[in-house]
């Protein structure tokens, strides 16, 4: 079976290097490429390609706009190539959707190519096709959606704090603590509301009253009674809670990442 196939993607040599290797393939036609997003709306409904590589991140209409305007249900089998960091990446991982992270070598770009065969010699791919699409895309959107700045009044002004430069934040009632290296800011908002705004790869609440930076642990020791006591690479400890057991697993599986 012959699958066709378009290649979506601003950049020149990544998208040379896309057709380059889907030549190779001889059960592979690839039938365009596309420097742009509205180039690709157009060729998609006018072409029908089995299979689409398409960037996430392009001017203009980017990837998901593409996709919203042909409209999930309605899109070709597609690999997402994308340039995101790592712990972005997981959405993709959860979902029926494959990715290519940029720059991605020839064995991986295999084993993507074997799993989108895979998927488009199944009978049921274009039922679950848009589904798992969708998902995608709702987790690429939730993640735009996390606090990358968190306003904090000073007296009369308003300062603003990058969430990366947060060590830990405390609770205290409706009021949080957000504890810096060099200083501390509170901000009028619960806990449980705060921590809802915040990316769960980089934040943790490792108790009831203690939310930390896991890009921020330098190490986790063993206490007592099922506890661990988490040091920051600020010197501060902070007990974790016993029941906080995946919080400790992710923070363990992240620190041994990065």
């Amino acid at each position: 079976m012959t699958i066709t196939a378009l290649v979506v993607d601003d950049e020149p040599l990544a998208r040379s290097a896309i057709v380059r290797l889907l030549r190779d393939d001889t059960d592979i036609e690839v039938i365009g490429e596309c420097g742009d997003g509205v180039s690709a709306v157009r060729a998609i409904r006018e072409q029908s390609p089995d299979l689409v590589f398409l960037d996430i991140q392009m001017p203009g209409i980017q990837g998901m706009d593409v996709v919203a305007t042909i409209g999930a249900d309605r899109m070709p089998a597609t690999v997402f190539v994308t340039a995101f960091e790592h712990y972005a990446v997981k959405a993709f991982e959860a979902n029926a959707v494959d990715y290519l992270v940029k720059p991605f070598s020839r064995q991986r770009f295999t084993e993507t190519l074997q799993r989108a065969k895979a998927r488009l010699s199944a009978a049921a791919v274009h039922a679950a096709g848009g589904a798992g699409i969708q998902q995608v895309l709702d987790a690429l959107r939730q993640r735009d959606n996390y606090l990358e700045r968190i306003p904090v009044r000073t007296g009369e002004h308003v300062a603003f704090v990058d969430v990366g430069d947060i060590v830990w934040i405390k609770a205290d009632g409706n009021v949080v603590q957000l504890h810096l290296a060099d200083r501390q800011y509170e901000l009028r908002e619960t806990m449980a509301g705060l921590a809802e705004r915040l990316n769960p790869n980089q934040f943790a609440r490792i108790h009831r009253s203690a939310i930390i930076n896991v890009r921020r642990v330098q190490a986790i020791h063993p206490w007592f009674n099922g506890h661990h006591v988490v040091t920051m690479d600020t010197g501060q400890k902070l007990r974790m809670s016993r029941y906080q057991h995946e919080a400790f697993l992710r923070l363990v599986s992240t620190r041994t990442a990065n």
